[in-house]
Parts: C-alpha cells; structure tokens; sequence
C-alpha cells in the first residue's frame, strides 16, 4: 500500500489530465519521494486540484479515557471505509501519481521496490478527506488513501495496495453513490502494474 509514491508531471499536465482547476500553491514536480505528513496534490469532486495533508487524525475519535486520539491514518482499508467510525462519512478524493514505493526484506537490508503503470501515465489513487481543526483552531484540510488487497502484480512484495481508479471511472468514485463507490474497491487488474528495484532514490528526503 503507499507509504511513499512518486508524483512526475507538471501541475499543468495533471490539471488538463484531471480536467481540474489548480490551486495557485499547488507544489511544483518532479517530486521524487513523497512521505506522508507532507503536503499533497489531490482532486476535489469539484474538480479543483488543491494540497491537503497526506495523513488524516480522524474527527472525534477518542481512546479508552475519552481523549482524543492524534495518531494520523495515511491509508484506510476499502472493506471497512464507509463502516468505520474513524472514517465514516468522509469527503471523497483522488490522488494522483507516477508510481509509489514498496519495501521488503529485514532491517536494515530492505530492498526498496518501485511500482509504476507499465502502459506509462498516471496513476489516481481513491482517497478520503476531510478538514481537521487543530487546537487553536486553525484548518487543515487532510487526505488518506484507500486500500484493497493486492493484485498478482504487487502480491510478492506486499499484502494491500492502492485502489487505482481507471480515468474512466474516476468521477464515479468523486461523485457516484456509494454502492457505485464500493464497487471499485478492488485491486487493478494483473498485467497493468510494472515492478522494479528502486535505484537512487534519496529517502531522507522529498
């Protein structure tokens, strides 16, 4: 599933690809390890391409002594999105990106993977999002994406991936009904995903 990814076009190439209209802070690409925390770009069901925080602190959750709970979600699985409490009723989004990164092996001899859509272009991530009120009131709008389990392509690497929407199905997951949504919880099909080593990537860093 992404915990980092990997965004290459130009904002103006995403906004016509998107048929969006970008925020005037919308970060320029290449960007070439995105980590949650960070800022960003994510599609609107108003079709606007704005930032938002990857990483969401879900509204009103509360632990045992009835404190809220500040530890951020990056992803959400697709089985239980529109169940959870944590998440339920969340605005959908779409993020887009060139690939993303996965890791495998132990400790300290991780071998870094990198997994791209072998007909090129761009990937669009399902996401949910909302906008947080920090203490002291200030707004942050955040972002996590959706999960499913994983196709043939990316199963020896990691158990869950993203839910990769097709362009075609896009605004069906921004605006249709929710058993239209549910519907495209699944993994992309085999054959579509290219996997390879990651080589001379700087992970300190974006």
């Amino acid at each position: 599933m992404p915990g980092r990814f990997f965004l290459d076009e130009t904002t103006d190439v995403l906004a016509d690809l998107l048929s969006a209209r970008p925020d005037a802070d919308v970060m320029p690409t290449p960007r070439r390890n995105i980590a949650p925390g960070q800022q960003i770009a994510v599609l609107t069901p108003d079709r606007q391409l704005t930032l938002m925080r990857w990483g969401i602190i879900p509204v009103g959750r509360k632990n045992a002594r009835g404190r809220p709970v500040m530890e951020t979600l990056i992803n959400v699985r697709g089985e239980t999105v529109f169940e959870k409490s944590a998440v339920r009723g969340l605005g959908r989004a779409i993020v887009p990106a060139s690939g993303w990164y996965e890791w495998t092996g132990k400790t300290g001899r991780k071998t870094a993977w990198r997994i791209t859509p072998r007909a090129g272009g761009v990937l669009l991530f399902a996401a949910v999002f909302d906008v947080w009120t920090a203490p002291g009131g200030k707004a942050i709008p955040q972002v996590a994406t959706v999960t499913c389990p994983p196709s043939a392509d990316v199963r020896e690497i990691h158990d869950r991936m993203g839910v990769i929407l097709s362009p075609d199905r896009a605004a069906s997951w921004l605006e249709g009904a929710e058993a239209e949504a549910r519907d495209l919880i699944r993994p992309a099909p085999t054959g579509t995903l290219n996997v390879a080593e990651a080589i001379g990537v700087d992970w300190a860093g974006p």
